[in-house]
């Protein structure tokens, strides 16, 4: 199922206030002890948005990044899950020219990165097990969601209870390629003439791995 609240242009203040505004959407699931995951880096301010506002939420991450074009890092050609399952846009890949070579070898980099990134977020706060749970996953926006898809479908398999994809900003056409993966996706904007997920934001400063870190601190007494 796809709800879509606006097709509005106006753009949030910064993830903190999109954050929010996804809670005060999700607000009829208070006291139903959801497990609500963000997508580093920017997902989990986010995240921590809508666990902080909707009661007994908990707070994890999910891993998956995007495979990058070689000629531009922001378009994504796939992506890939931290248990390396890679999910590839056949398409866009052929389309562009891309050698085999290229795409291994930028699926062993993310996985590196995803690899480097559990290690760190994990001395922090222990994964949570999903299986039988209320589950909302997040990010700052979706453009290709390849990142999101690879997200959903990892945590399928931890066979959740029910499985929201929750998002401040999206593509509509990828909106409805998402559907399929989850119970319930619902995006806030969703504006006609989308283009990339920061022209959304007033601010869409960077998010390292101290912002992540001070964030998933401030929940791991909530396990």
């Amino acid at each position: 199922m796809l709800k879509i609240v606006s097709q509005d242009h106006s753009s949030f203040t910064d993830r903190y206030e999109a954050g929010a505004f996804l809670a005060i959407e999700l607000g009829n699931l208070k006291g139903k002890q959801a497990v609500v995951l963000g997508i580093p880096r920017g997902g989990v301010v986010i995240a921590s948005q809508i666990a902080d506002r909707l009661r007994d939420a908990r707070l994890d991450i999910v891993l998956s990044r995007k495979l990058r074009a070689p000629s531009n890092p922001e378009l994504a050609i796939g992506s890939i899950s931290e248990n390396g399952q890679a999910y590839l846009n056949h398409h866009l890949i052929h389309q562009l020219e891309i050698p085999l070579e290229y795409v291994h070898k930028e699926a062993e980099f993310q996985l590196d990165e995803l690899k480097r990134q559990a290690r760190v977020y994990r001395e922090v706060i222990p994964r949570i097990p999903l299986n039988n749970h209320l589950v909302i996953i997040t990010d700052d926006g979706i453009a290709t969601g390849s990142t999101f898809e690879a997200a959903l479908t990892s945590v399928r398999q931890e066979c959740p209870a029910y499985l929201i994809a929750a998002i401040p900003v999206g593509s509509e056409s990828t909106l409805r390629r998402l559907e399929h993966l989850a119970d319930e996706v619902i995006c806030l904007k969703c504006p006609k003439k989308f283009e990339s997920v920061g022209q959304y934001y007033y601010y869409f400063t960077q998010v390292d791995d101290d912002n992540v870190l001070n964030i998933l601190k401030r929940f791991r007494h909530i396990l």
